[in-house]
């Protein structure tokens, strides 16, 4: 059934020039274009890249971008992205058109959290670029302000623990944080500095990560079972982060369930060790808006692995920050059974551990 106006589009990965595991659900936060061509030497598709080449200001990646889908693999090899705003994915085996349900040429208009606007045939490009043209701006886009499904909650660590956590990382030293990325079906630790700068501390001593577990049982554990419905029984990673401004870091857009590897994590926790101490650097999460989010120091936003996220430069000064994942019993067998599909330098997991 061909997808409709009001539709969410299905989260799919294909091919980039630059990625071979491309997510289109990345893009969310701005209306996206996917063009879905013929071979490019067929007229229908020069007439489609002419209408696009005249409106290409449209295209700025804040708040448009277009993805050619390509269907060959001779146009895919010469294919080279054209940041900011174009970008091609080829459709090899389908894996972009069947998911879209798209049978032939045509274009599809999706809004900031990748709903469907409205679709149009391939030789409807004009008219498609005048009603890009018109839309309203992206934080207007549902008519009525947006606010993030997330549960903020301060007074989760007191200033005292902290300033503890804090005087660990400093004391430890923190290494680069990678992220985890699915290549010929493993999930392997990916680094890329345009992606993520960040450096992580990971907390060895034993006492410091019971009292860190303790806190969160008591008093954060109970406002997530009250917002969402959900008994979170289990906690992955105990590190303490550290985005420097001096290194300008930062965490672009991404979702942290998207591998088989992750595929277990339920609610990503970030709780601010120093929110007076630094600008930017903060939670933002594209689907719903330019808002950003900052709990106190000691105050955790909670949210669910699946919403695209990110972390906004620091511009000065540290962030410190405290960075867990929660799942529950499912999840453990789940991530237990993802075992085989872990990459080299990705630890196995028991789900009799703790």
């Amino acid at each position: 059934m061909p997808l409709a106006p009001g539709d969410l589009a299905p989260s799919v990965f294909a091919p980039s020039p630059n990625n071979p595991r491309y997510n289109i659900s990345s893009v969310a936060g701005r209306y996206v274009v996917l063009a879905f061509l013929p071979p490019l030497a067929d007229p229908d598709a020069v007439s489609a890249l002419a209408v696009v080449s005249a409106a290409r200001g449209l295209f700025d990646d804040a708040t448009r971008c277009l993805f050619g889908v390509l269907t060959t693999s001779e146009d895919f090899a010469e294919a080279r992205d054209d940041p900011p705003g174009l970008r091609w994915l080829h459709d090899i085996d389908g894996v972009v058109s069947g998911p879209m349900a798209m049978s032939g040429p045509g274009w599809i208009v999706l809004d900031p959290t990748l709903r469907v606007l409205f679709t149009a045939p391939l030789a409807a490009g004009p008219e498609v670029m005048r009603r890009l043209a018109a839309l309203p701006a992206v934080d207007d886009h549902a008519g009525t302000p947006l606010n993030a499904p997330v549960l903020v909650a301060p007074r989760i660590f007191e200033p005292a623990f902290c300033r503890r956590l804090i005087a660990y990382y400093e004391a430890a030293g923190g290494e680069p944080s990678g992220f985890m990325r699915e290549v010929d079906g493993k999930t392997v630790v990916a680094m890329d500095p345009r992606h993520k700068k960040r450096s992580d501390a990971t907390v060895e001593d034993e006492a410091l990560r019971d009292q860190a577990r303790a806190r969160i049982k008591r008093r954060l554990i109970p406002l997530i079972q009250r917002a969402f419905q959900f008994e979170a029984t289990r906690m992955e990673r105990y590190i303490v982060a550290c985005y420097d401004a001096e290194s300008g870091g930062f965490f672009r857009p991404h979702r942290d369930n998207t591998t088989r590897g992750t595929a277990h994590r339920k609610f990503a926790v970030s709780i601010n060790l120093d929110a007076e101490a630094h600008e930017g650097g903060d939670l933002r999460f594209p689907e719903f808006g330019s808002r950003t989010y900052r709990p106190p120091t000691g105050g955790a936003v909670v949210f669910s692995c699946s919403l695209l996220h990110e972390a906004t430069p620091v511009t000065g000064g540290k962030r410190y920050a405290f960075l867990p994942f929660l799942y529950d019993e499912d999840g453990a067998r789940l991530r237990e059974a993802n075992n085989s599909f872990l990459g080299e330098g990705v630890g196995a997991y028991s789900a009799e551990q703790a």
